[in-house]
């Protein structure tokens, strides 16, 4: 197609069924870009999804590559993160008009909700480097990884959607004019000045060649805003020449001179400000940077910001009485079973010592899955009760894990745990988790986005205070495993045989117990945990 071609408009034909699954319901918005409807998967009971069409004005073959380009993106870097529009189809409607399919999300865009507050501004941003960062990273063509960048990062193509867990989960959207750094045997994408004024890099302006921190420039303007709720300059003319001149050689009016009443602390101001660097070797050169900067904030921000964030609060405190926490402040301060590390991070171990064993759990040795609280996410831990005596033995003990996912004939997921002492053999901690199911959903998920997991010993005799902490290591692998198996699942019909896919994960659990005590040199297999 090298002339530019007419796209018909949605015809009556594509308002029944597209490609035999999807039947459009209604147009959920339109621009010059293209029209989103709203429509249902009928080979997934109904099951809601959007549908992007290509615009229906004048098009080239370039901006249908593009199409096309943003589509396998989104789906490739979706399976990787959570915080990226999930792409699951693409076609041509009976008229021939280009769509793709993508989750149907309902949420706000960003801009809608500046200026936030700090607590909220912190949460959402990390999400957002998330994402971003994953983008960074790249996308594996041939056997290679090629690391691209999304060059319009902005608050309309960021939305922000209602979460049981995080309370406000983040998704970036439209990649169609990212662009590979390096540009050999990839994916075709449209070049050129494409990106939105107010939050394009200097280097954009100037048509330099782009890396990662012509990204992380934009995402500083957009800090910036969801900070103060104006932009980081004065200008009275929205046009190329008075968002070049502010760009190139304006210096950004400092947050505070904004908003003297945020109060924020001194390195967030500093953080925002490198990012807004004229010469992009002044900002980090990588969202890894900003992430560990960010983490950072978070401590400071539990010293200057007590009334907006609570690090101390968990799910699982709400019914903690007075007499529940002397006894665990009194174990904490004087139990000789308390080892000087449990291999997670200070801030996180303080936390985990205010848990308590959940009231809907029999007190009995058993082990299950807990979300907890902590700063402004959650992470996933697992809860162990064990007799005193046993708690003792195991002090020494090193963990290793497994992750096993069973496709059919329902998602579910093999999670095992076990502590290893070569004087007492293995004590195994499987937990089964229904990826049908919201709430295990959600804790694979923080398994996934977390290096490392708690867990949390209780004692079995009265009162039954937690009396050790310690924690096992997620792999990047493992990472990638667990984030596979979310997308996979949710793209799943329920099968209603959880149970039978339960059994078969059981009897593989069986395999991988002889194969792991065959690798750890034991001479026999102790007692299981019961998984409730």
């Amino acid at each position: 197609m090298n002339n530019n071609t007419f796209l018909p408009p949605i015809s009556s034909d594509d308002m029944e069924l597209l490609l035999d699954r999807y039947q459009l319901k209604r147009i959920i918005s339109q621009s010059d870009m293209g029209e989103i409807f709203l429509a249902e998967d009928v080979l997934l009971a109904g099951v809601p999804v959007a549908v992007k069409f290509l615009s229906s004005n004048f098009f080239n073959s370039k901006q249908l590559q593009s199409f096309a380009s943003e589509a396998r993106i989104c789906a490739a870097l979706s399976q990787k993160s959570l915080h990226i529009v999930k792409v699951t189809d693409f076609g041509l409607s009976k008229s021939g008009k280009p769509f793709y399919v993508m989750e149907y999300l309902q949420g706000k865009s960003l801009q809608d909700l500046m200026p936030i507050p700090l607590n909220k501004f912190i949460n959402l941003t990390r999400q957002i480097c998330l994402g971003l960062q994953c983008a960074h990273q790249g996308i594996k063509i041939d056997g290679t990884f090629y690391p691209l960048i999304h060059r319009d990062i902005k608050p309309s193509n960021i939305l922000v959607l209602p979460d049981r867990v995080l309370g406000q989960l983040v998704k970036i959207l439209d990649f169609g004019v990212a662009k590979f750094i390096n540009n050999s045997a990839t994916l075709a994408i449209v070049d050129g000045f494409s990106a939105s004024l107010p939050y394009s890099s200097p280097e954009q302006f100037q048509d330099r060649e782009l890396d990662n921190c012509s990204d992380i420039y934009s995402l500083g303007v957009v800090m910036y805003e969801m900070l103060t709720g104006e932009k980081p300059w004065e200008i009275t003319n929205d046009n190329f020449a008075a968002w070049y001149q502010a760009h190139l050689s304006e210096t950004p009016r400092q947050l505070s001179n904004i908003n003297p009443q945020l109060q924020l602390p001194k390195v967030l101001e500093n953080l925002v400000m490198n990012c807004l660097a004229k010469s992009k070797g002044d900002r980090p050169q990588s969202l890894t940077e900003i992430l560990n900067v960010l983490d950072n904030i978070k401590l400071e921000v539990s010293d200057h910001q007590k009334k907006l964030v609570s690090p101390t609060k968990t799910l699982n405190t709400r019914n903690l009485t007075t007499q529940d926490k002397a006894t665990n402040r009194n174990i904490h301060k004087h139990s000789s079973l308390i080892p000087s590390t449990s291999g997670l991070e200070p801030s996180l171990e303080k936390i985990c010592w205010g848990l308590v064993w959940s009231q809907d759990k029999p007190i009995q040795e058993i082990v299950f899955p807990r979300l907890v609280e902590f700063e402004n996410s959650y992470v996933t831990a697992l809860f162990l009760m064990m007799s005193q005596e046993d708690i003792h033995k195991r002090l020494n003990s090193q963990s290793y894990n497994q992750f096993v996912f069973a496709l059919s004939p329902h998602p579910m997921l093999l999670w095992l745990t076990a502590l290893h002492q070569p004087e007492l053999g293995a004590k195994w901690l499987p937990s089964y988790l229904d990826m049908h199911n919201l709430e295990h959903r959600l804790l694979v998920r923080y398994l996934a986005e977390n290096q490392r997991y708690p867990l949390a010993l209780f004692s079995l005799e009265p009162p039954h205070p937690i009396t050790h902490i310690t924690s096992a290591a997620v792999s990047y692998q493992q990472q990638e495993l667990l984030k596979d198996c979310l997308f996979k699942s949710e793209n799943l019909p329920n099968s209603h045989q959880a149970q039978l896919s339960k059994q078969l994960l059981k009897q593989k659990y069986k395999q991988i117990r002889a194969q792991l005590l065959q690798t750890l040199d034991c001479e026999s297999e102790k007692a299981d945990f019961k998984s409730p």
